[in-house]
């Protein structure tokens, strides 16, 4: 299997591994305020936030899924997001469940919303939209996910930009 690591499009080959693998998906979900973007991170308990994302279900795809796990996670439907085009993000780790080592892939794709109000599944017990900084704080001790918000906000603001620069040359 071949996976592009989106922060250099170069492919990545990841190691020959043994143990069961899971594939998840899910969304970076951000919605923008006066004080700029906020991203929406779910609270699993015990100090660890993330991101709405869960595995895929047999034979269904990864986007269809990121959408489901969304819906069952957060509340939100698929006409309450905007997806943003041509961003997509890899967390790959490893875990033990039941003494058996699993080798786990997220893809997470990137998504805005206007909603503010969010309605939490019962797999979690809490939410909260953060600003990017905030958002770094909170997911500091995964070393990934930080890249991913990072690489995410990064997208953002130069996608901004282009949107910018294409209205200053409409105008003169």
């Amino acid at each position: 299997m071949t996976l592009l690591d989106n922060s250099s499009k170069t492919p990545v080959h990841p190691k020959p591994f043994s143990g069961a693998q899971e594939i998840a998906s899910g969304l970076i979900i951000f919605r923008r305020n006066r004080e700029g973007l906020k991203f929406l991170l779910l609270y699993h308990g015990n100090g660890y936030w993330n991101f709405p994302k869960g595995k895929l279900e047999k034979e269904e795809r990864s986007f269809r899924a990121a959408l489901r796990e969304v819906r069952e996670e957060t509340g939100l439907a698929e006409r309450d997001l905007k997806i943003v085009r041509n961003f997509k993000a890899y967390e790959r780790f490893s875990f033990r469940r039941n003494r058996q080592k699993i080798f786990k892939i997220v893809i997470l794709y990137l998504a805005e919303t206007d909603k503010h109000r969010i309605r939490i599944s019962d797999e979690h017990s809490g939410y909260g939209w953060f600003s990017f900084s905030e958002s770094r704080k909170l997911l500091a001790k995964y070393k990934e996910n930080l890249m991913i918000v990072s690489n995410a906000y990064a997208f953002l603001e130069k996608l901004a930009k282009t949107k910018d620069d294409q209205n200053k040359k409409r105008r003169s």
